[in-house]
Parts: structure tokens; sequence; C-alpha cells
């Protein structure tokens, strides 16, 4: 159905990675948002009014603050399309996540400001009206409304990758659960079915709700402002191509920056055999990158690494360290295995990538049995680790 709609209103729906077609699925997502909002903003402020019911008068502010977030989400997709230019040369993509950010602001302000209208009710109860039940009906037309939205926010946001999107239809689906609630309110209500009037009480944790949502969208994208965990899908596909090339043996110090929906960037270090053809692999690696951009629309920047090979010191050495890490139950990875040779003291240099979540404590202890594995193969050997972290968040 909503791939339907997306054929019938979105030009080219399919060429999801083409900026215009990005924009023109936010476009259409805004001005449906709108009607829709608009829409039932208009009935549940009528209803709430006729049926004196703050908790369904608070539920329709919050529809007319999502009508105001859809237009700064609007304004932030079409800013963010703007070409790069000499003082934004990687592009305004995150112009999408500051207008995400202001989003989550609104609904907030907009929740608090529910959330002082429901106490004012709960602490000065007015006697409810009984149930009208058509005007109840006439509520409960607004959750397949609301459920629409949901499905194509949600169709489209995965669609093009945008979590504005996706965190409208959080929202949506928060609202036919709030919405839910307060026809509950007004049945209970309305019925007298208890000692005491709940629906400045709903009306409170209708608007506590709002405001989670809230909370919720500027959380995730205040993690994207400042630059979260690339998605692991991402980093899986970049490190799965590179290995494709028969000329990398392996890969490390992975890299992505995310400049807003559709524009990654990302850096990494290819280890080459240190014999092979150096004009040979740095085709093959020009090739890498294009083939990256090709399927994923990121920009790579791979640096060469040369690899010592049929060296049986630092072959013997590598096995010794890979022996230590899988007995210490580690799955770290090691790269830039290197030594200085001399009669009397070799130093056994390289890099060890570990996690975020390691104390130093625990580092120190793995890198003292490291040693001591490699000072039982030969009591000459000196060794230097250099403590990498893992920006690409892969290692456990």
């Amino acid at each position: 159905m909503f791939d339907l709609l997306a054929k019938i209103l979105v030009k080219d729906h399919k060429n999801t990675s083409d900026s215009l077609v990005r924009q023109r699925y936010g476009i259409v997502s805004g001005i449906l948002g709108i009607i829709c909002n608009l829409v039932l903003f208009a009935l549940k402020l009528a209803v709430g009014i006729l049926i004196n019911s703050v908790a369904i008068i608070s539920d329709a502010f919050n529809n007319l603050s999502d009508m105001g977030s859809t237009v700064v989400s609007i304004a932030g997709i079409k800013l963010s399309n703007q070409k790069p230019d000499k003082d934004h040369p990687f592009g305004h993509g995150r112009y999408e996540y500051i207008s995400a950010l202001v989003v989550s602001f609104i609904i907030m302000l907009v929740g608090f400001e529910l959330l002082r209208s429901s106490f004012d009710k709960i602490i000065s109860p007015q006697p409810a009206q009984d149930v009208n039940w058509l005007l109840i009906i006439l509520l409960a037309l607004s959750l397949p409304i609301k459920l629409f939205m949901f499905g194509y926010n949600k169709h489209f946001g995965k669609a093009i990758s945008s979590a504005p999107l996706l965190a409208t239809a959080t929202d949506s689906r928060n609202d036919c659960i709030a919405t839910s609630a307060v026809i509950m309110s007004a049945i209970v209500d309305g019925l007298h079915l208890l000692p005491f009037v709940i629906d400045g009480y709903v009306g409170a944790i209708v608007s506590l709700l709002i405001m989670y949502a809230g909370f919720t969208v500027a959380k995730d994208t205040i993690d994207l402002l400042l630059g979260s965990a690339p998605d692991p899908e991402t980093v899986k596909a970049i490190r799965d191509i590179l290995l494709e090339t028969p000329e990398i043996m392996d890969i490390h110090d992975l890299i992505v920056h995310d400049y807003g929906p559709g524009r990654l960037f990302a850096s990494v270090h290819a280890e080459v055999r240190d014999d092979t053809d150096i004009v040979a692999a740095h085709e093959a690696i020009d090739a890498a990158e294009k083939e990256i951009y090709s399927r994923l629309n990121c920009e790579m920047s791979i640096h060469m690494d040369p690899v010592s090979v049929n060296n049986p010191i630092l072959d013997n050495a590598r096995a010794a360290i890979l022996a230590t890490l899988k007995e210490c139950d580690c799955p770290w990875n090691i790269h830039d295995l290197r030594m200085t040779d001399g009669a009397e003291n070799i130093n056994i240099i390289f890099d060890m990538m570990v996690p975020f979540n390691v104390s130093a404590e625990h580092i120190k202890e793995i890198c003292s049995s490291i040693r001591s594995a490699l000072t039982s193969v030969d009591s000459r050997y000196s060794v230097v680790i250099q403590i990498d972290t893992d920006f690409s968040n892969v290692i456990k």
C-alpha cells in the first residue's frame, strides 16, 4: 500500500540515493502530515470543548504541535539538500538532524504546558458530562488516520534512511496509544464508573507520553550530531567490499563520518603484501573506493599499509600473539606488526585494536600476557604495543 503511495506521489521513487528523490519523499510526507494533523486538531478540539475534556484538548494541541513540527521538518529537508560550498565542503545534510532537534523541543514544550493544564484539573476537578457516544465515535475515527501516518512515515523513513521521518512514525504510534487512553477516560468519566474524575490524570499521562517522545527524538538526534557509532551493516558492507579485492589482505582503523542522510565519508587502512606490485595495488584500491561509492554512496579514503610476508620471526610472533589473545578470550585485532632486528635485542612492534568498554587494568593484563608469550619464544624480544581504539565498534 505505502509503496504504491510512494510510486504515485514521488517521482522516480526507487532511486532513493538521489538527493532530489529524498527531498521529494520528505516533502510528500510533510504535506500529508500537515493535512492529517490539521484534520485531527480540528476534530479533537471540537470534541474536547463540547464534552469539557482537558485530556482531549491536550491531545488536540499535540496534533497541532505535530503540524508545526512537520513544517520544521520540511524546511530542514530543503536546507539539507543545498550543495556543498567552501564553508561547508561536506554539504548541509546535518540541517535535517537540526530540524529534528527543533521538533523535539517543540514536542517537549507542548507536553510540559499540557501537563500543567492537567494538574490544574486534578487539583480542581469539574463534574464530567454524560457520555456522548457520537462524539466518542468521531474521536475514534482519528485512530485510523494516525495509524496511516505511522505507516507511511515508517515506510518512507526506511526507504530513505531518514531519522526525522522514523521519529515522526514513532510519535504517530504514541499518539494512537494516547488517543485510546483519552477515549477510555471519557467513557469512564461519562458513565461515572469511578468515584472520582480521571480526565486530569489521563491528561497528565498523555502529556508525559508527549514529553517522553520529544526527549527520545532529542536524544537520538543529539547522538547523530555528536557522532554516534556507525551502522554495523554499513561497516560490514565496507569490509566485505574491501576484502573482495585480492590485493587487500585485511583492514583496520575504519572510521565512518556521518554528515547527514546519504552523506557518508569513511577512511580505512588496507594491508597489502610488502612484495606486491605497488602500482597494481594502488589501482586495486582505487577500484575498491569507486565500488564502495557505487554500492553504498560513501566517499572512501584508503591508506595502504605494507605487511611483511615470508618472515619467520614475524610469523612466529604473530602466531604467539594470536594464540595468547585466544587463550585470554579476547577477540581483538592486531595490525602493523613489524620489527627492528639486532644481535642482542629484537623489537617486536604492533598495534592492538581494543573496544571502548575495556578497562585499563584489563588491557595491561593482556599486554603483560603477550609480552610473556613472546619472550618465551625468544628472550631477545622487546615488545612495543600501541593501543588503538575501535572506532567502527565492531570488536566486542
